[in-house]
């Protein structure tokens, strides 16, 4: 596993915990017309961001930082810009511990070197924490840069179905409550694919978070019925398919797959909250 992904699986169980039981999935407010994925938000400056971060950091740190950034600056060979980027993505992974200046330079790097493998990796890191982002502005700069990022490599490999469904989850995940039409445009992009081939598990799975987003619960469960008995092991699924009958008010059902999702968690504290969690519904 490479280093750059401690933020994504790094405490993932702890990410879901919070993610599904403490409300990321309510349901948007009333569609509005012509929605889109948001906008990058005027409000946010990922430059002014990361300059923040920078102004954290020990004179030695800042130091490095800064003579990496101005060589970024100053370069005109592509793969030089390349390896600085990554350079600083590591920077901010490894020793920083900060998301969006490390989901930033590594977004730069992918676009740079254009690979299907590179952009791929990238947008998924985005995609992967855009889920838990409440911030608007950050939310919007996630989705937007995912989205790109996917497009991106999408244009590379046309007949890529994980890219697509990729792609239709920016708009599932990147949905402001004002404009919740994008995530009916976000599903039905996942659709194509799901139409095509209705094994394909990952479609499955995003479609039946979708439709727990958009307040689509019967769907939901089905669909993520139907990954749970593909990926028995699959921690997300068990959780989010609670989730679902929870909101649905299956409190049976609810219980059911919490205790299947109990079963695969073996921090101790973690399995204590999801046990209360238990008790609250029985």
């Amino acid at each position: 596993m490479k280093k750059q992904q401690f933020l994504v699986v790094g405490g993932g169980v702890l990410l879901l915990l919070v993610v599904f039981f403490f409300g990321k999935t309510t349901p948007p407010v009333k569609a509005k017309a012509g929605a889109t994925v948001s906008a990058p938000s005027e409000t946010f400056d990922i430059q002014s961001v990361i300059k923040g971060a920078t102004a954290k950091l020990s004179e030695s740190q800042q130091t490095y930082v800064n003579g990496l950034s101005e060589a970024v600056v100053r370069g005109d060979v592509k793969e030089q810009k390349i390896k600085n980027y990554q350079q600083l993505a590591r920077f901010w992974s490894d020793s920083a511990r900060a998301f969006v200046p490390f989901a930033y330079y590594t977004s730069e790097a992918a676009k740079l070197e254009n690979s299907e493998k590179s952009l791929t990796f990238a947008a998924r890191i985005l995609l992967d924490n855009l889920r838990a982002v409440e911030d608007p502005g950050l939310k919007s700069w996630l989705a937007g840069e995912s989205k790109e990022l996917f497009e991106k490599a999408i244009a590379l490999n046309p007949s890529n179905d994980s890219l697509q469904v990729g792609l239709g989850s920016t708009y599932i995940f990147g949905a402001s409550a004002e404009n919740p039409q994008a995530v009916m445009q976000g599903i039905q992009k996942i659709l194509e694919v799901s139409r095509k081939d209705s094994t394909n598990m990952y479609a499955q799975k995003m479609l039946g978070i979708g439709g727990i987003v958009s307040g689509q619960y019967d769907k939901a469960v089905e669909r993520l019925e139907k990954v749970a008995l593909s990926e028995p092991h699959n921690l997300e699924v068990l959780l989010m398919l609670a989730e679902g009958y929870e909101r649905k008010g299956d409190k049976a059902k609810a219980i059911e797959w919490y205790e299947h999702a109990a079963e695969h968690i073996e921090n101790p504290v973690l399995k204590a909250e999801l046990d209360k969690r238990i008790k609250q519904l029985k």
